[in-house]
């Protein structure tokens, strides 16, 4: 997709911007795109998903809706299109990100980290590792 600019102009294309989705809509966008992933990713996804949206139902600022709306967004897209794997978080995100995003965020790492050692390793016992 890209957008023409006016004629004899020497500035490239540049791609069409997306429409957001409204919450709902792009809620379950997420969910269904969750299918494809392996059952304990889509699980925890799934978990991670539904809280979000739930702790961000009753935003009034436009600026955070608009924020939260196109990073669900541009996730939905990375996972659809399995454009996920191996990436790594943009640096300037992680600098907007609040104490508390931190936290989830390393929570979140932790679990699937959990996750993958029980995966790899049959005699893994969650309690020695708490």
């Amino acid at each position: 997709m890209a957008v023409a600019t006016s004629a004899g102009s020497a500035k490239p294309l540049r791609p069409a911007p997306l429409a957001l989705l409204p919450p709902i809509p792009l809620y379950r966008r997420v969910l269904r795109a969750h299918r494809k992933l392996p059952v304990e990713m889509r699980v925890l996804g799934d978990e991670y998903v539904k809280s979000e949206f739930k702790a961000h139902q009753d935003i009034e600022n436009p600026v955070h809706i608009i924020g939260f709306l196109t990073e669900w967004q541009m996730y939905a897209q990375q996972i659809e299109g399995d454009s996920w794997h191996d990436e790594k978080m943009d640096r300037s995100k992680i600098d907007k990100m609040s104490d508390q995003q931190i936290g989830q965020m390393y929570e979140l790492m932790q679990q699937i980290r959990k996750a993958e050692l029980e995966d790899n390793d049959p005699e893994y016992d969650p309690t020695k590792h708490s």
